[in-house]
């Protein structure tokens, strides 16, 4: 796996901009279209993102990224962010998903299949959404 390196030395401005920063940096280093597989914050900056129970959270990222078809780390700042990134070109793309996130008053959120809900209502219809629980994914 190649690796890059981005000098950053100003105040954390958080994830999308160092995710913006390590996008540039894999086009500059021949990825048409990067996508970012997995990813790393230091601990120093506070919380780190999800790991699988058993998994040390310091490294799972990389071996995750890289065996799924990372093939450029890019490191930004003193470690501060670490992305394994790999070029989708190629890969089918489905177009515009017909669902759509919603909230109830409640604050609950629903899946709605866009053309039965409208684009006109923001309120969840019951013929059109299902709500989000523990076994559906908030995916989109």
């Amino acid at each position: 796996m190649r690796n890059v390196h981005i000098d950053y030395h100003g105040p954390d401005r958080g994830f999308q901009a160092a995710s913006l920063l390590a996008k540039d940096a894999a086009k500059e280093n021949q990825m048409k279209d990067p996508t970012i597989i997995s990813w790393h914050r230091s601990n120093r900056l506070g919380a780190t993102p999800p790991y699988y129970d058993g998994a040390n959270p310091e490294t799972w990222w990389e071996k995750f990224g890289e065996g799924n078809g990372g093939g450029l780390e890019v490191s930004v700042g003193e470690d501060d962010y670490q992305f394994i990134m790999m070029d989708a070109r190629g890969f089918e793309t489905v177009g515009d998903v017909p669902l759509r996130n919603l909230t109830d008053r409640d604050g609950n959120p629903y899946l709605c299949l866009t053309p039965l809900q409208g684009r006109d209502s923001a309120t969840p219809k019951p013929e059109a959404c299902i709500l989000l629980d523990g076994w559906a994914a908030d995916q989109y």
